[in-house]
């Protein structure tokens, strides 16, 4: 039985110190065709555009398979009669700014030549996510995406990140420099992007070293607010921040439960 036992143990030291144990999985090397891979995370390659689908129950069970699956377009969601939110007004009522009636109701998809959705708060944003069977990055994860993306000194109009525009949001992938090695688009600038992450809201911005960021990206980190609520983390910059928008940027000023037209999001699986 001793004998046993020692087997039994050495043989769990062994699969427990190599890499195969320790991971539990093969690397991951392929993701839907609506993302890319991001270390161990599929990043959509898209800021996400929100889609109400009318009986996603019922009716359009099937299109919400295709949209949980990475597969839906815009030629689907057409013919599920899907209509697009949040692209010139805060419409995503019954779905509140908490985040309740959201289920069943609200869809983010990763698409290609839309308006990506705007003007949705942080908690809008991670059930849109979950509808589609997907969630937020956390902050780490949306860092490791956004490396290779050119950090802009300016904006050309045409291909460059859209980061000096006057209210005007890129259609995605419409920037075709605005890309990062793993193949997101618009990491940087176009619209602000929610992240999991919580933390203590910073009421002032500090600055990173120049050897880190040479154009100046914003870093709003600094300092903690002690009233009112938490911040949520904001990356990458928007339509209209110049040089202060890049892999770098990062802003920890607003609520959770703000809804701006500066901010979207995009999802990970």
């Amino acid at each position: 039985m001793r004998q046993i036992l020692g087997a039994i143990m050495a043989a769990a030291v062994v699969l427990l110190a190599s890499p195969a144990g320790a991971q539990g999985a093969k690397p991951l090397t392929k993701c839907a065709r609506d993302a890319v891979v991001a270390g161990t995370v599929c990043m959509d390659t898209y800021e996400a555009s929100v889609w109400r689908v009318p009986g996603p129950t019922i009716a359009n069970k099937g299109l919400v398979k295709k949209i949980q699956q990475g597969k839906a377009t815009i030629a689907d969601l057409a013919k599920g009669g899907a209509t697009q939110l949040g692209t010139a007004s805060d419409d995503y009522a019954p779905c509140v700014d908490s985040g309740q009636n959201c289920a069943d109701d609200i869809y983010a998809v990763s698409l290609a030549g839309v308006t990506p959705s705007s003007r949705m708060t942080w908690f809008q944003a991670q059930a849109a996510c979950e509808n589609a069977r997907k969630r937020l990055p956390s902050n780490a994860e949306w860092q490791a995406a956004v490396a290779g993306t050119p950090d802009p000194g300016g904006d050309n109009g045409t291909s460059d990140c859209n980061t000096a525009s006057t209210f005007v949001v890129a259609p995605t992938g419409s920037r075709s420099s605005c890309k990062s090695s793993r193949g997101a688009f618009d990491m940087v600038g176009n619209l602000y992007e929610w992240v999991a992450d919580w933390v203590p809201r910073s009421p002032t911005c500090g600055t990173w070293s120049a050897g880190v960021s040479p154009t100046g990206d914003d870093q709003c980190l600094a300092g903690a607010a002690t009233t009112g609520e938490p911040g949520a983390l904001l990356r990458g910059g928007f339509f209209a921040n110049g040089s202060s928008a890049g892999p770098l940027a990062v802003v920890g000023l607003f609520e959770p439960s703000i809804a701006d037209s500066s901010v979207g999001f995009r999802c990970a699986r």
